[in-house]
């Protein structure tokens, strides 16, 4: 016997509530082989589910399209106070400066390697260590290390920040729409059990084939297994065979 299947994405999910709010709009109440009470929550909840896909199809979208923007921030602020520890090394082997100049950046004095950069929350630590590290030195009376800058850093730092709160922000509502949608596609399908089990109770007195086809014009799908396959096809040649004769 054919099983029905359920929509198992989002698009098919869509169809099937499409299809069935379509059959209540242009049949009788009478006539209707669902209820008058599924159909009015039908007509309320498609419209929140539809809404729910596109605002999460959105925020995916604008994320994607600022993630290669914040990898380039990210990328340029890395750089930007990478160069500025490795000048301030270099000025520090010429004896420009003395080794306990690292400790303003909460460097060891005998450290000459440039500290990982590599994940987001390194990179804000590190930053605002050698950012304030080096105005403080300043004020202390300290040459100026250049090329780059400390303002220069601190610039290509700050913009990196503003990217790295946008992308979170953006995350999360990203976030936020997914755990929404988790649960508007719980209801979507109880609301499509529901039509298609009253459906298939109204046409349940039906021939097996006119049933089939009476559902199937409610969006209902169905499915013959493999070895019922072979069954369906040679009943369906038999009834084109009759047609003809």
């Amino acid at each position: 016997m054919p099983y029905r299947r359920l929509p198992n994405t989002d698009a098919a999910r869509v169809r099937a509530m499409r299809i069935a709010l379509e059959k209540g709009k242009e049949m009788p109440p009478h006539k209707m082989a669902f209820s008058p009470k599924t159909i009015v929550r039908l007509q309320k909840f498609l419209p929140q589910f539809e809404q729910g896909i596109q605002l999460h199809r959105q925020s995916m979208y604008s994320q994607y399209n600022k993630s290669k923007d914040y990898s380039e921030t990210a990328r340029k602020a890395r750089l930007y106070l990478t160069h500025f520890i490795r000048v301030m090394n270099m000025a520090i082997s010429r004896g420009d400066l003395p080794a306990d100049t690292r400790a303003f950046y909460g460097l060891a004095t005998n450290e000459t390697t440039v500290p990982s950069l590599n994940t987001e929350n390194e990179l804000i630590s590190w930053g605002k260590r050698i950012i304030e590290g080096e105005e403080y030195r300043i004020r202390k009376g300290g040459c100026p290390i250049t090329n780059p800058t400390i303002a220069v850093v601190k610039v290509r730092y700050q913009n990196f920040l503003e990217a790295y709160n946008n992308n979170k922000t953006l995350a999360k509502r990203t976030q936020d729409y997914t755990l929404k949608n988790h649960e508007l596609r719980k209801e979507a399908d109880e609301i499509i059990v529901q039509i298609w089990n009253e459906v298939e109770n109204t046409h349940s007195t039906l021939p097996e084939d006119v049933r089939m086809a009476e559902s199937e014009n409610y969006g209902l799908v169905y499915f013959y297994r493999k070895n019922e396959l072979s069954r369906s096809e040679i009943k369906s040649e038999i009834r084109q065979n009759s047609a003809w004769s």
